[in-house]
């Protein structure tokens, strides 16, 4: 059994291919249950962010098999060449693919280093991955781990202390490039999740007049509402941002929302005002081409990477810490994934014994001896002396699953119940019978 992750991140990619590859809720049950077609008895799960794609592989097939397939796939769901997006791919078998998804759900794989809006995002995937039955036993124990671990990380060290979602570090861009953020106009795009961290942080920074637009405009309405901003609707977009100095946008869209022509042509912008865009969407919400435009200014998640990098300097001894939380949780699922199929084995092993067990009370407890009144605590002495055989037995046999597989171990457990079987089914010695 091989667990194999195929991905590419902000690191590895930049955003107009993760934009590409970008799967929302409704394409990723889609493709989840596509591939359950292409492999029935394997398990999947797919995690999409603004930051990265990943694809989780639990089956017989190693990575040599699998990762032809899945690139395949990744290139017919998208419509996409594979040459266009190969060389941006990681890839990673068994424990390295347990500690990535360790680290990603512990927030120290992400363009900001300890964000716990990961976290949800990877429990929304897994969520899917049940709901389109593509999970089973491997999976959904690394995913549980994945959980655990993000949860100690978090509550053990400071490594979330700070500005450590992308919301706040694209206010903190902005407090870096606008002098006098409180006094600034600024517009929010999407009332999501990102949505209302930068809303936060907008007024955490002590900016006042924000003005928060959606799609749908009771969410936007609701959000404005209980933080007492304002609200627009969708139709006056173009004019919301025409007179806003600011505007931080994380709307869901599938194509951005402005070209260069069509903002040049539908945005009404005063003379010799400045306008900061930043774009947090994946895919953008913006045309990059709309940074040529004078006096318009727009930055988009990769732009967001050098203030980024300042946070994580300054917490860097907590995400060493957080790394060896990491370590110790990635060796124990790795001790557990080793031995899981050797249950059956060791539960067979466990019969053979008290099978021996059995035998001898019952060669001992005849004639006289039968109606022993000791015979119960005779029973009890002689399950508890092979319940502690049986423990120093299955130390040894997790041992040489550790240091030579867990082939080798089984191979150890079958030569322990051919041995078993000898001794239960071999004659009764003839000093043992009763006259």
């Amino acid at each position: 059994m091989s667990i194999v992750l195929l991905g590419l991140n902000h690191s590895s990619a930049a955003v107009e291919v993760r934009e590409r590859l970008a799967f929302d809720a409704a394409q990723a049950a889609e493709a989840l249950r596509r591939l359950k077609q292409l492999d029935g008895g394997a398990e999947f799960v797919l995690l999409s962010t603004c930051n990265r794609v990943e694809l989780y592989y639990a089956g017989e097939q190693e990575l040599e098999q699998i990762a032809p397939r899945l690139v395949a796939f990744l290139s017919g769901f998208h419509g996409i060449k594979p040459e266009s997006f190969k060389s941006c791919l990681y890839f990673h078998q068994n424990e390295e693919a347990v500690r990535h998804l360790l680290r990603v759900s512990s927030g120290l794989d992400s363009l900001v280093v300890g964000e716990s809006q990961i976290l949800g995002q990877v429990k929304a995937s897994y969520s899917l991955a049940c709901a389109a039955k593509s999970t089973g036993k491997i999976l959904n124990r690394l995913f549980h781990c994945a959980f655990f671990t993000a949860k100690s990380v978090h509550t053990r060290t400071a490594v979330s202390n700070g500005r450590v979602s992308v919301a706040g570090v694209a206010v903190e861009l902005a407090l870096q490039l606008f002098a006098q953020i409180e006094r600034a106009k600024v517009v929010v795009i999407g009332a999501g999740e990102t949505g209302e961290l930068v809303v936060q942080h907008l007024l955490k920074a002590g900016c006042r007049d924000i003005t928060v637009v959606n799609r749908t405009y009771e969410r936007a309405a609701e959000l404005a509402q209980r933080c007492r901003i304002s609200v627009g609707s969708w139709e006056e977009l173009g004019s919301q941002i025409g007179r806003a100095n600011i505007v931080i946008s994380s709307a869901a869209v599938q194509e951005v929302l402005y070209t260069r022509e069509s903002f040049e042509r539908t945005v009404p912008r005063p003379r010799s005002a400045a306008l900061l865009i930043i774009d947090v969407g994946v895919p953008r919400n913006f045309d990059p081409a709309i940074n040529k435009i004078n006096d318009v200014y727009l930055y988009s998640m990769d732009e967001l990477k050098e203030v980024a990098e300042q946070n994580l300097k300054a917490r860097e001894q907590d995400v060493s810490s957080g790394l060896e939380i990491v370590a110790e949780q990635v060796a124990e699922f790795m001790d557990w994934l080793r031995t899981k199929d050797l249950g059956p084995l060791i539960g067979r092993m466990k019969e053979e014994f008290h099978q021996i067990g059995r035998k001898e009370m019952e060669r001992f407890l005849v004639g006289p001896r039968q109606d022993a009144c000791c015979k119960m605590l005779l029973e009890q002495m002689v399950d508890r002396v092979i319940n502690k055989l049986l423990h120093c037995m299955i130390k040894n046999v997790d041992a040489v699953a550790k240091e030579a597989g867990a082939a080798e171990a089984a191979r150890l457990i079958e030569r322990i119940l051919g041995q078993a079987r000898e001794i239960s089914c071999a004659a009764e010695p003839e000093e043992d019978k009763q006259p």
